[in-house]
């Protein structure tokens, strides 16, 4: 008998129940009479662990065998497997790096969503790895491939991702078992519903191994999409959520004065996200929001006869309340706290599931007529203006320059000391590396410097490429020193 074990690598993140999954195909492989082995592999400390499980299922049962007994691996071997499974989208693209799928041989069914890494997650800028790429790779690398969103799949039924993968290998065909008999061993409506949905998702495609990507409850081939709202239709529409039509009209006029396209369409993303500054009103809109007590419900699992409480703790200072005053009073009531021993702030505790917590949220929220009359709002307005004029300025001397002033909107992030520093490093750029007379080399140097402001918030990879490119250096900021009181009881 020349049978080969029927070999599958199952890749979970930490929680997701992998080693219930290995669990499970066990005990089918043993009710259904085949003999089968499982082993599993401990991950690094990386988005709460990831932790591989290998399984390998004689296809022959066991009555079969003449007494004889099956030799099973204890880890998978690269380019052996004949499925990998996986509830992660960048953890599916590390088991292909390491050769693990066979482009001749391997099945690889795999989830669309993404945990972010830690390194991801550490960038300045946009650090994450693009899905587009790992998709390619998993296409490339695979004699057949299924790919949808099982942690969506598994939210909607509310269950655990696991229960979605089970379904997944089910309806892929790799073991020679009935849907009965995977059925056999969930416990549970929720598990058998994403068993279900996951079995569907894999299964109506399993008669047919071409390379296509399962997404949503259709399946289209990779590189497909939905016709989606522009960049500049969700900016709009985020811009009359945080302020009003008005507001959102500016928006649109900012956008008509560039005359490019294209340097538009990069201006439009982050145009809208810094008009839509984060303040005490913003965050008080979205603390006191229906949708966000239906996701904290859903996340804590609360069901209609448990008592729920969700406490808010804030802490604004002087800028958050300066922030919403006149100019003049805004200057000096910063400089009064500049010059106490500590920075004033208010601690609060505020249960927004009572009458009050939620009364006191909605008040701060409707504050936006007052936004705009408040010392921040005219800083941010001065800002944009600069930023935009520096944009039509650059793009009237040489397109590219127009264009890489425009992707510098992605400095403004982040809020208190982060926010000031992409600020500081956006106006540098603007005085000084986008007047330099050669508009080209004013494209290059705008383009090194920024990239080096993001991949570095210490600031020394910017001053670096300021000096490379003739640039005064950025100006030493001046940090007050404050003394404070030794007290007696003081170690």
């Amino acid at each position: 008998m020349n049978a080969h074990p029927i070999s599958l690598l199952v890749c979970a993140l930490g929680g997701e129940g992998g080693g219930v999954l290995t669990e499970w195909l066990v005990e089918v492989a043993r009710h259904a009479g085949h003999a089968v082995q499982a082993t599993s592999i401990p991950g690094v400390a990386q988005r709460t662990g990831a932790t591989t499980y290998y399984i390998e299922v004689f296809p022959v049962p066991v009555a079969q065998l003449a007494g004889k007994r099956p030799v099973f691996s204890l880890s998978p071997v690269p380019g052996a497997l004949d499925a990998i499974v996986s509830s992660e989208l960048l953890e599916t693209a590390r088991q292909v790096s390491n050769g693990m799928s066979a482009p001749d041989r391997t099945l690889v069914v795999t989830s669309s969503s993404r945990a972010l890494t830690t390194h991801e997650k550490m960038q300045l800028g946009d650090g994450r790895s693009d899905s587009a790429d790992l998709l390619k790779l998993v296409q490339r690398f695979s004699r057949e491939h299924h790919v949808f969103d099982m942690a969506a799949v598994a939210k909607e039924c509310g269950t655990v991702v696991s229960a979605v993968m089970l379904g997944a290998i089910a309806g892929s065909g790799v073991f020679p078992f009935a849907r009965e008999q995977y059925e056999a061993v969930v416990k549970g409506e929720a598990s058998l519903r994403g068993f279900a949905r996951g079995f569907d998702m894999v299964g109506s495609q399993a008669a047919h191994p071409t390379p296509t990507t399962t997404t949503g409850d259709s399946t289209h081939p990779v590189g497909w999409a939905a016709p989606l709202p522009t960049i500049r239709d969700l900016g709009y529409a985020r811009l009359i959520e945080y302020q009003g039509k008005a507001y959102a009209d500016l928006y649109t006029q900012r956008l008509q004065a560039i005359p490019d396209p294209d340097i538009a369409n990069e201006t439009a993303r982050w145009l809208a996200l810094w008009m839509a500054f984060d303040d005490i009103v913003r965050v008080a809109d979205l603390k006191s929001r229906t949708s966000r007590w239906q996701r904290v419900r859903s996340e804590v699992k609360a069901g209609d006869d448990d008592l729920l409480k969700v406490y808010d703790h804030f802490k604004p200072g002087v800028p958050e309340f300066a922030a919403l005053l006149p100019e003049s009073l805004a200057t000096r009531l910063t400089a009064w706290d500049r010059r106490r021993p500590q920075p004033w702030a208010l601690p609060l505790k505020v249960g927004s599931h009572t009458v009050f917590g939620m009364l006191g949220l909605r008040l701060l929220a409707s504050l936006k007529w007052l936004r705009v009359r408040g010392h921040r709002y005219a800083l941010e307005q001065r800002m944009i203006e600069k930023w935009l004029a520096g944009i039509v300025e650059g793009a009237r001397r040489h397109r590219s320059l127009g264009l890489e002033v425009a992707k510098c909107g992605r400095l403004i992030k982040g809020y208190g000391t982060t926010n000031e520093r992409g600020k500081d490093n956006l106006l540098h750029v603007l005085d000084h590396l986008a007047r330099l007379p050669d508009p080209e080399h004013a494209a290059r140097a705008v383009a090194a410097a920024r990239e080096a402001a993001l991949a570095d918030d210490a600031g020394q990879a910017l001053d670096a490429t300021l000096a490379q490119h003739g640039a005064p250096a950025r100006p030493v900021k001046a940090v007050p020193i404050r003394f404070i009181r030794k007290t007696k009881s003081a170690v």
